[in-house]
């Protein structure tokens, strides 16, 4: 397999790659039209019907959505933009007939509230006599606390098992979904209201928040705002149960006002201060919002000029009356949808569409997938699709309903820079020309080898993987060393002194050993993820498409995955490599055909033209 990474190495040094390194200058091949297109860059009067091409359409369905296969894109153009875009966003009317999450049901009443960190279990645990529902051993018994440490342990990686298996079930939801709108806003407020499962340490507040974000992803922002304010999740994430009125915390007043609302500048450190006073009290009884009034700040506040005895939803509502909120919340929009490059004139008008409408975001998405400008040279193929973009939408154009879990599809975006559930920090995935670094870019490049040729032998599940120092422990203890012997250091257990032994009869638990217990905890309760490889049958897809030649089968791969014109000599090279293979020109089924056809998509997917879209 090594020579599939070289050939797709040099095929990425070839001119193609200019669009890679620079997405800007890389135009889409759209069908002339009745206007001239490069008058649209600005323009956000909608475009007409006579305008409206297939390419225009899997622009829509890429940027709206994940995508589409051939016969979605065919159906959309048959509409009019004004029919296709309504169907688009205003999903609701079509049902949502996909299942909720199968949860393992890890979690137990003694689990909650869940202490932040294993000293603090223990802290509880020798105080109380027990901590997440476990109780300390009998007086004289070695190793007492070791039951509580476990049971930590076990919570944490349980947790991040079912974190692990929620990902794959929303990703399912993004391939199978019939309102693509809906699944790409909901991962647009995942980064927006940014909040990761490595602190929140709870997969049952990460899944409430996944449900807020879908049920108000194209509703009003209040509705929205507030509810991610009062969210446990986001709460927890953002230290508001420590924000009380004898000692404010400001981490939730600023990221409202920096990262969610405003944007750096348009306010003072005051109004940082003061809106951290208005949300004095909020917090969570695990997975319920609490008003704690006795920790609330009654007293007068003055924030963005106003003075009054606020409380959070004030603040909320003087934040939405500034002007800046809405042109603030419009740019950031615009980029997710359209391009990095936002016209001054045309964030004025969507920040008033959006002002206007009382922030209902139907308005504005419709203006905006409407406009001549989203179809505007600038704004096609030129987005650097983000990991979970990029796999989502490759699966849906083969016709996937199902996400294959070999590979497996966390690991595959994580090793991109994306994981679902977390976030690097509360604001989120940069995005753009950020998901391109040295370290992803070869990953990109070979992202679909496992998909295209999957390797069952080779394979290890993630969510029944020991960490090497557990799988070490577990090695020892298989082989009857006691518990210090088989949580020392390599090298270290044959040289045990009198000393070890005294410490093995004293110590309160063994940290080494509650990992590997907690893994075995979690592996007996989570569900398993079944693991399942892709019925790829690319001979079939063609011959759906009724292609039998090798510039048939060149021009509708790169057609179907790539929303970017392919040079000709790029074009050639990838007939002749398909040619060499199959020894001559035309599909002939035999043993080499599907192979072949692998190979070829293979090479399709290792352009930098795949990369956008």
């Amino acid at each position: 397999m090594r020579w599939r990474f070289l050939v797709a190495t040099l095929l990425m040094l070839i001119p193609g790659a200019v669009p890679f390194l620079m997405p800007v200058l890389a135009p889409h091949s759209v069908v002339a039209a009745a206007d001239d297109p490069s008058r649209w860059i600005g323009d956000l009067t909608p475009i007409a019907d006579g305008d409206w091409t297939p390419a225009r359409a899997a622009h829509l369905l890429e940027r709206a959505g994940f995508g589409a296969p051939p016969a979605e894109i065919a159906r959309l153009a048959g509409l009019t933009p004004a029919q296709a875009v309504d169907a688009i966003v205003n999903y609701q009317r079509t049902p949502d007939t996909l299942g909720a999450f199968d949860e393992s049901l890890i979690w137990d009443v003694g689990m909650d509230p869940f202490p932040p960190s294993r000293a603090e279990a223990v802290r509880i645990a020798r105080e109380k006599g027990s901590a997440l529902g476990v109780p300390v051993l009998p007086a004289g018994t070695q190793r007492r606390l070791q039951p509580v440490v476990d049971k930590f342990f076990y919570s944490l990686l349980a947790n991040g098992i079912e974190t692990q298996r929620l990902g794959l079930w929303w990703a399912n939801r993004m391939l199978a979904t019939s309102r693509p709108l809906e699944e790409k806003l909901t991962l647009f407020w995942h980064g927006h209201f940014a909040t990761g499962e490595n602190k929140v340490r709870d997969y049952r507040m990460m899944m409430r928040q996944n449900a807020l974000f879908r049920a108000h992803a194209a509703g009003a922002f209040r509705d929205l705002l507030v509810g991610v304010m009062k969210d446990p999740a986001m709460l927890v994430y953002l230290d508001n149960g420590e924000n009380i009125k004898s000692h404010p915390n400001e981490n939730f007043g600023r990221e409202l006002l920096e990262l969610f609302t405003m944007g750096v500048g348009n306010y003072s450190e005051k109004d940082v201060r003061e809106a951290a006073r208005a949300f004095t009290g909020w917090t969570n009884d695990a997975l319920q919002f609490k008003f704690d009034g006795g920790q609330h700040d009654f007293g007068s506040k003055t924030f963005l000029g106003r003075t009054g005895p606020f409380d959070g939803e004030d603040v909320v509502d003087i934040i939405l009356a500034q002007p800046v909120t809405a042109e603030f919340m419009a740019a950031k929009l615009y980029r997710y949808f359209v391009r990095e490059e936002m016209p001054a004139t045309v964030k004025a008008s969507l920040a008033k569409t959006y002002r206007d409408s009382g922030y209902q975001l139907k308005p504005l998405l419709t203006r905006l997938f409407l406009a001549k400008d989203f179809y505007s040279p600038p704004s096609l193929g030129t987005q650097i699709k983000s990991p979970v973009q990029l796999v989502v939408s490759t699966y849906r154009k083969l016709g996937l309903r199902e996400v294959p879990t070999i590979p497996d599809f966390g690991r595959m975006t994580a090793s991109l820079g994306q994981s679902l559930f977390d976030p690097p920090n509360v604001a989120g995935w940069a995005g753009g020309r950020t998901w391109i670094t040295p370290s992803t870019l070869l990953n990109r490049g070979n992202l679909m080898r496992e998909v295209l040729f999957p390797e069952r032998e080779r394979f290890r599940p993630p969510d029944r993987t020991l960490s090497p120092t557990d799988a070490r422990v577990g090695q020892r203890i298989a082989q009857g060393m006691s518990i210090t012997e088989a949580t020392l250091e390599d090298g270290d257990a044959a040289a045990m002194a009198e000393s070890n032994l005294m410490v093995e009869r004293d110590e309160d638990y063994n940290t080494r050993y509650a990992g590997f217990k907690g893994y075995l905890m979690a592996f007996e309760r989570t569900k398993v993820i079944p693991r399942r490889t892709a019925p790829l049958d690319l001979a079939a897809l063609l011959r759906e498409a009724h292609v039998d030649t090798v510039d048939g089968a060149v021009d509708h791969l790169v057609g179907r995955f790539l929303s970017v014109a392919l040079p000709a000599a790029q074009r050639r090279l990838l007939a002749t490599f398909l040619s060499d293979r199959l020894g001559g020109r035309t599909l002939t089924p035999g043993d080499t055909l599907e192979p072949s056809l692998r190979e070829l998509l293979y090479l399709v997917l290792s352009t930098p033209e795949y990369q956008l879209g």
